[in-house]
This record gives C-alpha cells, sequence and structure tokens, in this order.
C-alpha cells in the first residue's frame, strides 16, 4: 500500500476523482493534496462541489471507468440494478447531483441499502457526505495502485 503523496498533477488527480474538475484543478497546486482534499473543498462553491460529485459516474453505470468498474464488480442481481438505477434517479432529482459512496468491497445490495438511507437526508448533509466519499475513494485509489 502506498502512502498519500506529497505532490500530484491535475491529470494523475483527475483519474482519481473521474475528471478535470475545480476541485481537481485547485488540489494539484497544492502539497499533500489527498491529505488536505476536506480542507479545499471546504472552501469551494456549491456548484464547484457538485461537478465534482457529478464527474463520478453512477453505481451501476453501465459505462464506467477501468477503476469504477473494477470496485463497483461487473455482476449484479437484475432487481437490484433496476432498482439501484431507478433510486439512482430519484436522487439526483431530489438533491441535484449523483450519489457518491465508498464501495470497497461492498455488494450492490448493501449499497442499494445506503442509498435508501441517505435518499431520507437532507440536501446540505448530503452534499457533505457525497464529497467525503468522494475523497475517500481518492484515497483508496491511491493507495491501492
Amino acid at each position: 500500500m502506498r502512502e498519500l503523496p506529497r505532490q500530484l498533477t491535475a491529470d494523475e488527480l483527475a483519474e482519481l476523482f473521474e475528471g478535470r474538475t475545480a476541485l481537481v484543478e485547485r488540489l494539484a497546486e497544492i502539497e499533500h493534496p489527498l491529505e488536505r482534499a476536506d480542507e479545499v473543498i471546504a472552501v469551494l462553491s456549491e456548484a464547484e462541489k457538485i461537478e465534482a460529485l457529478n464527474a463520478h459516474p453512477a453505481i451501476g453505470a453501465k459505462r464506467l471507468s477501468a477503476r469504477s468498474a473494477a470496485e463497483q464488480g461487473t455482476y449484479g442481481d437484475p432487481a437490484v440494478l433496476t432498482e439501484l438505477a431507478y433510486l439512482n434517479q430519484v436522487y439526483e432529482e431530489k438533491f441535484g447531483f449523483r450519489f457518491v459512496v465508498f464501495v470497497a468491497g461492498r455488494s450492490k445490495r448493501e449499497v442499494l441499502e445506503v442509498l435508501r438511507d441517505r435518499i431520507g437526508r437532507e440536501r446540505e448533509e448530503e452534499l457533505d457526505t457525497g464529497c467525503r466519499e468522494l475523497v475517500a475513494i481518492a484515497r483508496d485509489r491511491w493507495t491501492r495502485t
């Protein structure tokens, strides 16, 4: 397992965060970007936070980056996948941004339970949770490679 890096380029960060966003650009400018990601997110505008979340693929989506496909797995009960797709849509309509969760070994059924729970939250709480999950995913991706 690798330690968190002192410096990363925007391209390296874009791979970890699934896209080149304002968050990625700001992280590329500082030392210890993955350690300091939470403090950078804290000063982002709501629109920039949403941009970072929406760069991530939806859970259960058919088109995934190689990293997301490996994390989410390719198999899933068709009924669970259908419900995931439906609840992802409900979530995005309610909150205005994508559902992001640190999957790491969870089954799609377990992720579905998390999604059901999080749909009941308030928007501000969910925006914060999604951003924390986004950072957890990026850190995990770095340490695993």
